[in-house]
């Protein structure tokens, strides 16, 4: 067995609190972290330049947000404390602000028309200003509070949002009406169509819609963006939620918390996963809107439990800061705009703080929920089966739905390891590496070409999806890099071949997931999208193909290791069709370890229509027995060894 280090890399020690037992603990926490983050302020306090690496937008802007972020965690605090600030952090945050909208100043900060990171932290500072307005706002000098509309009002008459972003220049705008600046009413229109047009069902939001229109982008955007801006900008604006934000607010919440274990360790999926603990924001969200569904004390429990998690884990350091990771420094995980003041959006996570010390909330011990040791339950928007089993913590997610198509790799079009994979999960991750993007492997269901390469998943439609069952198929594609025969042009750097329509099947059964799969020749669209258009340049792949099933990426200490240290073992075993399995080993470090096994399972040449099956298993114990299937035209039926039957309707299948 390996050592408990498997869960991560190498942390390092940390200085994290020892108790969040109630407000004042968080407060304290809270102004740990401000703390130590203000020990790399600059004279004037207006940047921060925190250890680390900058983003795509520079040093300056990567600073920039190492005040606007931080200064929302101590605007929460001094809000919900009725201004009480043994700290400081008001006259701290005031005299930085003097600065960076001085236009004059040394340490100004870049304006919204030099930087376009400067609208998301032009948003966190209009927050922050109105929550703190009579202890921070009403006692700035005139020429001051000029000077920020006028820096704020460099986003008024811009566009070009088309995502979460909207919120950023809504809330803007509306402060700036708050204080008697610019604002515009075309803005807020256009600003409000587009999050309507967002909005699938349920809700979620999907974070943009991609260049043919899907709208198919689901993360903890949804959540930490989506439904914490309607409720900062209603307080703003100083009046209640609106209904249609809170009823979307409580859907919302009602299925996120399926995505967090009984341990507190939520599903590692999307983009943006180093602000860790903002995704606690929803759901004090609803509690302070009284959005429900959770009683009184009962998101006061989960952040616990979730916030002890990461600070178990070693998310933050031996000098109190925050790294771009998960649990300690990973610097994979990041995204181009990530830098080492951009992990401190984190500061959501304390939301709650804006409710006094007397809310129930903080006050109330909740109900003891029922303990349900297998859970299962279909999330319709993002096209997920959620498996949770309660003993050991873990969340499954089965993923027929999420294709992140808006977060393009540059113009190859390679799966994104943190979207299109077929499952994630709370104790897993997908392979970050450059190899792990250009040859996918991890969580993935593929066809093999003739020489060994998999394809990619490519845009998924959902075929099928209820808790137990869900179907899905793409148009598979292989990517060609510098060295492959297969490279069609000298100039080009890279290519791909187009591949037929594969379909995937998961029948789920508590921690146990058949996985089925079957291709088919690709049909002719008689009018073709820009984009399907221009993929038509790309040449066919002949074949013939082999259907490769890839189990969950296990992190472990060393590649000999066959389980966690929590005792979670991943395997993949053969139910219909399969030639040869194994496991592919990589000591390349993930999220949570410092190495990594993926077991697999593979046919021989398969014909189209022909259903190859495994059963891809994430859990302390491998099954005994497999299920049985019944293969006819159309239809596979699925009996397991507890006589449980399963009905899958599988169009293009023959009965081979």
């Amino acid at each position: 067995m390996p050592s408990p280090s498997a869960r991560r890399p190498d942390p390092g020690p940390s200085s994290a609190p020892t108790s969040l037992d109630g407000r004042a603990a968080w407060e304290s926490f809270a102004s740990q972290l401000l703390e130590a983050a203000w020990k790399h302020a600059s004279p004037s306090g207006s940047l921060i330049d925190l250890p680390g690496p900058a983003s795509a937008s520079g040093r300056w802007s990567t600073s920039h947000e190492g005040f606007t972020r931080t200064f929302l965690a101590a605007a929460f605090g001094l809000h919900g404390s009725g201004g009480a600030d043994p700290h400081g952090w008001a006259q701290r945050y005031a005299r930085g602000l003097a600065a960076g909208v001085d236009p004059d100043h040394a340490e100004r900060w870049p304006t919204i028309a030099e930087r376009r990171q400067s609208v998301p932290e032009a948003a966190s500072l209009a927050i922050a200003l109105s929550e703190t307005k009579p202890w921070l706002w009403d006692q700035l000098p005139s020429r001051t509070r000029e000077q920020t509309v006028e820096y704020l009002a460099g986003v008024v008459g811009t566009a070009g949002y088309t995502n979460n972003w909207t919120w950023f220049q809504t809330v803007i705008e509306a402060f700036l009406a708050q204080v008697g600046g610019p604002w515009s009413q075309d803005d807020l229109d256009r600003n409000e169509a587009i999050q309507e047009s967002l909005y699938i069902g349920d809700g979620w939001y999907s974070d943009g819609a991609g260049p043919t229109g899907t709208r198919q982008n689901f993360d903890y955007y949804a959540g930490w963006a989506w439904h914490v801006y309607p409720l900062l900008h209603a307080r703003i604006q100083g009046r209640d939620l609106s209904a249609q934000h809170r009823e979307r607010l409580a859907a919302y919440v009602g299925q996120a918390i399926e995505l967090i274990g009984s341990k507190g360790a939520p599903v590692l999926q999307g983009r943006s996963l180093t602000y860790r603990f903002a995704v606690l924001a929803p759901f004090w969200a609803a509690a302070i809107a009284g959005a429900g569904p959770l009683a009184a004390g009962e998101v006061r429990t989960l952040a616990e439990r979730v916030m002890r998690y990461f600070l178990d884990a070693g998310a933050v350091d031996e000098n109190g800061l925050l790294s771009i990771g998960w649990h300690g420094r990973f610097l994979p995980l990041r995204q181009l705009y990530t830098g080492s003041g951009s992990v401190y959006w984190a500061s959501k996570g304390f939301l709650g703080l804006l409710l006094p010390a007397d809310h129930p909330e903080w006050t109330r011990n909740p109900p003891e929920p029922p303990v349900e040791p297998v859970r299962q339950r279909a999330l319709r928007a993002p096209g997920w089966i959620v498996v949770r089993t309660h003993d050991d913590g873990v969340v499954r997610v089965i993923n027929h739905g999420t294709d992140g198509e808006r977060h393009s790799n540059g113009l190859v079009p390679v799966d994104r390891p943190l979207y299109q994979r077929m499952a994630y999960s709370n104790v897993t991750a997908p392979d970050l590496s450059p190899e792990g993007t250009t040859a996918p492997r991890e969580s993935h269901t593929c066809l093999l070409d003739a020489e060994g390469q998999p394809s990619h998943r490519g845009r998924i439609q959902t075929m099928q999806l209820s808790s137990r069952l869900a179907v899905s198929r793409s148009r598979v594609h292989w990517v060609d890099l510098p060295g492959s025969a297969n490279l069609p042009d000298n100039d080009s750097w890279a290519g791909q071949r187009r591949g037929p329509i594969l379909t995937t099947a998961s029948v789920v059964h508590g921690p146990y997931e058949l996985r089925l799969a079957w291709h088919q020749p690709a049909r002719s669209t008689p009018h073709p999208s820009p984009a399907e258009d221009a993929d038509a340049v790309w040449p066919a792949d002949p074949g013939p193909w082999r259907i490769r099933f890839y189990g969950w990426q296990l992190p472990v200490d060393d590649v000999s290791d066959t389980a966690t240290a929590e005792g979670i073992r991943s395997s993949v075993l053969p139910v219909r069709a399969i030639h040869s399995s194994g496991s592919q080993q990589t000591s390349a470090a993930t999220p949570f370890s410092r190495a990594s096994r993926t077991p697999w399972a593979q046919t021989s040449f398969i014909q189209p229509g022909q259903v190859a099956a495994a059963l891809v298993v994430l859990a302390p114990e491998i099954p005994q027995q497999a299920p049985h299937l019944q293969v006819a035209p159309g239809r596979v039926t699925v009996t397991w060894p507890d006589s449980v039957v399963d009905e899958v309707e599988a169009e293009g299948v023959l009965e081979l």
